[in-house]
């Protein structure tokens, strides 16, 4: 009997879903057009491969390389780990090429640093580099968009650090598809993982994000590589903030921020002297100091609230940088447990600087924030707070007090509202504000905060 062919699979390139012939939709994430030749179903091996006991390898962390930006390293858990992938993706002009080019001018001490750009001319990287000073001047250039060109130029000159701007731009002659197609970013990826870990090499991937923020092409994408870091800014707002949604050697906690001048990024070693500028001068009315965790820091942000009578049915309840249900939520636990009348009042709150505050302990800040604006009446100086309000208006405890304390006094605080806490180190002596009240409750924090002026 003769030997039956070789059936061939289809994979979907978004969720990995497998069909034995090729559909128009993923019958798993139901993506149209992510089905691809995933070569013949059940392809057997030559021989066994080999496997190793996971106590027989070494516990020595991973050696790393620093790229003579502080925050970037932060971020990246203390550097480039020999051999990883690391994906860069933000707004388009946010800063993302300046980013790569002044971490390979840092990293040229390192060895040879070479850039693979497919969106601009050699002439327009040199240009960038002459205005960024440093090492950005010894980076070695290639522009072209063939993988094949990419991959042999790394075997080649085996550089420690390689960059790609952008993945998108790259095609492989093998893949059906232009630049960019789910299909060609997909092996594009896949070839470059491959390289980094034969070689030895560090691959920074530029992508390029859609119309709702994420990260264009397939989402195996963030699956193949090491890092995946996200830029974040704002076109009218000097400072970008860099952040870790995936680290395999490090935190995703960490946060780092810059500042966009002519000379390209600049760290920004306190960042809440940048979150605080307007708190420091001006009306405070509706304004409450946050000691936010990034990471391994704890920085200063300002939550800013106005609430003014309306006629409007529901009224409107706006955030920015904190989350509208958690906002909403406050605002029910002010009018059950405080007696503040919001039901015929629009509130707007957000948090100056564009920063964030995602951590439920800014529900107190928030709060004092909403009442100061409710009732036309400062806080007492500079005042900050923290502490996850329940439904029932009680303050629950939040962790890194003595770090959040810390924080608030070298920013400048002079009264701070905490939560109660039966752990001793939030009751130590440490640096802190010069009045630090310690509630139970909603009400109570309303009456201490504005019992202080």
């Amino acid at each position: 009997m003769a030997a039956g062919r070789a059936r061939t699979a289809f994979a979907c390139d978004d969720c990995g879903h497998e069909a034995p012939r090729w559909l128009g939709r993923c019958p798993g994430c139901g993506a149209w057009g992510t089905l691809a030749d995933a070569g013949p179903a059940g392809a057997g091996l030559s021989e066994v491969p080999s496997v190793v006991r996971l106590a027989d390898l070494g516990s020595e962390a991973p050696p790393r390389r620093d790229t003579g930006i502080g925050e970037l390293d932060r971020v990246l858990g203390g550097g480039l780990v020999p051999g990883s992938v690391v994906l860069v993706g933000g707004e388009p002009g946010i800063g993302k090429s300046t980013l790569v080019l002044q971490a390979l001018g840092g990293l040229c001490g390192h060895g040879t640093t070479l850039l693979i750009t497919g969106e601009e001319s050699p002439q327009q990287v040199a240009a960038r580099a002459r205005r960024l000073g440093g090492g950005a001047g010894e980076v070695q250039v290639l522009a072209d968009v063939r993988l094949e060109s990419a991959l042999a130029a790394i075997r080649a000159h085996r550089p420690v650090v390689c960059a790609v701007d952008s993945v998108q731009t790259l095609f492989c002659e093998a893949v059906e598809g232009g630049a960019g197609s789910v299909g060609q970013v997909r092996e594009v990826t896949a070839q470059l993982v491959r390289v980094a870990k034969e070689e030895g090499v560090v691959v920074l991937l530029v992508g390029q994000v859609t119309k709702e923020g994420g990260l264009a092409g397939p989402r195996a994408l963030e699956h193949l590589v090491d890092t995946v870091l996200a830029f974040e800014g704002d076109d009218l707002r000097e400072h970008r903030v860099l952040r870790a949604t995936k680290n395999r050697f490090g935190s995703t906690n960490e946060a780092g921020v810059f500042e966009m001048g002519p000379a390209g990024l600049s760290e920004v070693g306190d960042p809440s002297t940048l979150y605080l500028q307007e708190m420091a001068s001006g009306d405070r009315v509706g304004s409450c100091a946050f000691p936010a965790i990034e990471g391994t820091r704890a920085v200063l942000v300002e939550v800013q609230a106005l609430v003014g009578p309306t006629n409007i049915v529901p009224p409107r309840r706006a955030a920015v940088g904190v989350d509208r249900t958690r906002l909403a939520q406050v605002i029910a636990v002010l009018s059950r447990h405080a007696g503040l009348r919001l039901g015929d009042h629009d509130v707007f709150v957000s948090v100056a600087g564009g920063a964030r505050a995602a951590d439920p302990a800014a529900d107190l800040a928030i709060a004092l924030a909403v009442a100061s604006a409710h009732r036309g009446v400062p806080l007492a100086g500079v005042t900050a707070a923290y502490g996850e309000l329940g439904l029932t208006g009680a303050v629950r405890p939040a962790g890194h007090g003595p770090r959040r304390l810390a924080a608030a006094a070298q920013g400048g605080a002079a009264v701070a509202v905490t939560p109660e806490s039966a752990r001793p180190e939030e009751r130590s002596d440490a640096l802190r504000p010069r009045a630090v009240h310690r509630i139970a409750g909603v009400r109570e924090a309303l009456e201490a905060a504005f019992a202080s002026q």
